[in-house]
């Protein structure tokens, strides 16, 4: 039975683990929040376990639905029969940097001869080259943080379009060093940059909004930390069709404005640069305008002209304490 000395957090529970692990070998660590999709965390396994490297890794899975815990089968299936080594923990307290900052946590505290710590979504499929392109990213241009391409999968076909909506479009095109990365769906994370940047990683006031990787990636930039980008270390994402609809393409815009402007704001702790902030996003509203109308005439896609609109709206909403919060999710009775 498992004790508070003995769980990674006292809030914390094992739920699965591989039988004869010996944490000391391991130097590579793959984390992987888990909340409520148990069938596409199979095929971000079954990725994991057919990786062509030479490279000895563990994986660290957060089961963040205390309830359900459906992933927790699907984890403990692939754990007891030797295709993955690591650990599953079950983390009550609900919410995405939660999740997040359990899984690294419990990463670090487990496997003490890890250096280098990557996260891939439950809802993601890591090419069989993506281990191995990221680790000898990192080790030969001693990048901190190394962050790789998520490419969308449609299930409806007649969405390919939306490829290159800023929704689901990856931030670069070429491998090479870059000034930051935005989210952690495809990332590696030295060691060192945990210890630097302190705890909790991911901020807890972007629980429920999203966003905590951004704020997170800027604390880092804010450090001196060099970032690098492998283009070739991709990992795809299957898009549901809810994904797809005008009504979520505009909230997440609205999401992101939210999310920078929090990112933006904490940079700015007197009252005339906060005031200065509150400006700069008045002043953007009307910019934004510009750019949609330039973007209907050169895309077929209307809700790609949308997006500047609906971030510069996103953003003074926020600043009004109006915000959507995707991530929280609703109570299920037991």
């Amino acid at each position: 039975m498992e004790t508070a000395d003995t769980m990674p957090h006292a809030s914390r529970a094992f739920a699965a683990i591989s039988p004869r692990l010996d944490p000391a070998s391991i130097g590579i660590v793959v984390c992987i929040p888990c909340f409520r999709r148990p069938q596409h965390l199979r095929q971000t396994l079954e990725s994991l376990a057919n990786q062509r490297t030479g490279h000895r890794f563990a994986v660290v899975m957060v089961e963040n639905d205390v309830q359900r815990s459906e992933s927790v089968p699907v984890a403990a299936e692939f754990l007891a029969s030797g295709k993955l080594q690591g650990i599953c923990v079950v983390e009550p307290r609900q919410g995405n940097c939660f999740a997040i900052n359990a899984a690294f946590e419990t990463a670090l505290d487990t496997f003490p001869a890890a250096s280098s710590f990557l996260m891939i979504d439950d809802d993601e499929i890591a090419s069989p080259d993506w281990l191995e392109r990221m680790i000898s990213t990192a080790e030969t241009t001693g990048a901190d943080i190394v962050g790789g391409p998520v490419r969308p999968h449609f299930d409806d076909a007649r969405k390919r379009g939306l490829r290159r909506h800023p929704a689901f479009a990856p931030a670069y095109a070429a491998s090479g060093p870059v000034p930051v990365i935005y989210g952690c769906g495809n990332c590696l994370i030295r060691r060192p940059v945990f210890e630097r940047v302190g705890a909790p990683a991911f901020d807890l006031r972007f629980n429920f909004l999203g966003g905590g990787d951004t704020d997170f990636f800027y604390r880092c930039l804010r450090l001196g930390m060099r970032f690098h980008w492998v283009a070739e270390a991709t990992i795809s994402e299957t898009v549901p069709p809810s994904r797809t609809k005008l009504s979520w393409l505009i909230t997440r815009g609205l999401r992101i404005g939210a999310i920078n402007y929090h990112v933006q704001r904490k940079a700015t702790p007197t009252v005339w640069l906060r005031a200065r902030l509150t400006l700069k996003l008045l002043a953007a509203l009307p910019v934004s305008l510009v750019y949609a109308a330039r973007a209907v005439l050169t895309e077929r896609e209307r809700t790609i002209a949308m997006h500047p609109m609906s971030v510069a709206i996103g953003s003074v909403l926020a600043a009004i304490g109006i915000e959507p919060q995707p991530y929280k999710a609703s109570k299920i009775s037991a």
